[in-house]
């Protein structure tokens, strides 16, 4: 009779079957288990059905912060270590939309003033919307190929864009596989976390309800300096036409703030983007009621991260602007 041999279980199925083992059985993964996890598919240790499924799953249940946490260390972990000085990470994924990416004028004002931000994005995944990397030329912020550069950069100019293919290009693939698996998946919402450089605060935005204390909780776990919003278009951009709540944590300590909106009325979105407006806005050559009053309050938010209180952030914020 011949013999039928088994084959061996994959190493990566255990992380699986936790997510997918039905109403009953299936459970988050613990903190440590997720960190394994990550490390594993950063390793090439991930079949492509695997990670799918994986990916799926995980956005079917929605990411718990132990897991958030768990897998940004997995990506630190790979990550040189670095004593390059930033004040803000700048986290820059969901592009825009229904407005001009306005945010991009509070960054290039508060470098103007001495802050060192690093930007940090993940390419055109969504058709329709304006990203960050697509306006660096046109709005004069230096895109950088290595960590060399950026130091360089932001000792020169405080202000440096990194695409994430360049540091960490596994969770680039991730990110493109959004047109493949037809949905967003857990990596958009992970890259906003990492935080590559160690900076002072980090700001995140994420534009879905019930999201942004999971960020918080996920980053209060990894002991970082962070302040959450639900921004205009899901960039870290504050919409003055709305009151604004800020889920912010300190030395592992959550704290909340809300923010009135700072317009009496709701501004009609324009019919189409033009980036050369924001140019435009940047050298006093053309207004924009609506993208000041939201670079006011994006450059206000930042400096909150940084130790300001409100009404001296707003008050900061209006000097900087002035002088521009």
């Amino acid at each position: 009779m011949p013999i039928i041999s088994t084959p061996e279980e994959h190493a990566f199925a255990p992380f699986i079957r936790i997510l997918g083992k039905g109403k009953r059985g299936a459970r988050s993964l613990t903190r440590e288990e997720a960190k394994i996890a990550m490390q594993m598919i950063l390793d090439g240790k991930c079949e492509d059905t695997q990670l799918g499924a994986f990916l799926m799953l995980l956005r079917h249940k929605e990411e718990s912060p132990e897991e958030l946490a768990g897998f940004t260390e997995a990506v630190r972990s790979r990550l040189p270590s670095s004593t390059i000085k930033v004040d803000i990470d700048w986290p820059s994924y969901a592009g825009k939309k229904r407005h001009l990416p306005w945010y991009l004028l509070a960054v290039k004002c508060l470098a103007s003033n001495g802050i060192k931000i690093l930007i940090h994005g993940g390419g055109a995944h969504t058709a329709g919307r304006l990203y960050s990397e697509e306006l660096l030329e046109t709005i004069g912020i230096s895109r950088c190929q290595d960590w060399q550069a950026v130091a360089t950069v932001l000792g020169r100019e405080n202000v440096a864009f990194i695409s994430l293919e360049q540091w960490m290009p596994a969770l680039q693939r991730m990110i493109n596989l959004r047109n493949t698996l037809g949905l967003r998946s857990p990596i958009h919402s992970l890259v906003r976390l990492l935080n590559p450089l160690n900076a002072d605060c980090v700001l995140q935005s994420i534009f879905h309800p019930g999201y942004q204390p999971v960020h918080r909780e996920a980053s209060r776990l990894l002991q970082d300096k962070v302040i959450v919003i639900k921004g205009e278009g899901g960039e870290v951009e504050l919409n003055p036409d709305s009151d604004a709540h800020l889920y912010g944590t300190q030395d592992g300590v959550a704290w909340d703030e809300t923010w009135p909106a700072l317009s009496e009325r709701r501004h009609v979105k324009p019919e189409y983007l033009d980036p050369t407006h924001l140019n435009a806005v940047w050298k006093k050559e053309a207004q924009n009621e609506y993208g000041e009053m939201a670079v006011l309050s994006t450059m206000a938010l930042a400096l909150r991260g940084l130790g300001y209180k409100r009404d001296s952030a707003f008050s900061t914020a209006r000097r900087y602007w002035d002088k521009r």
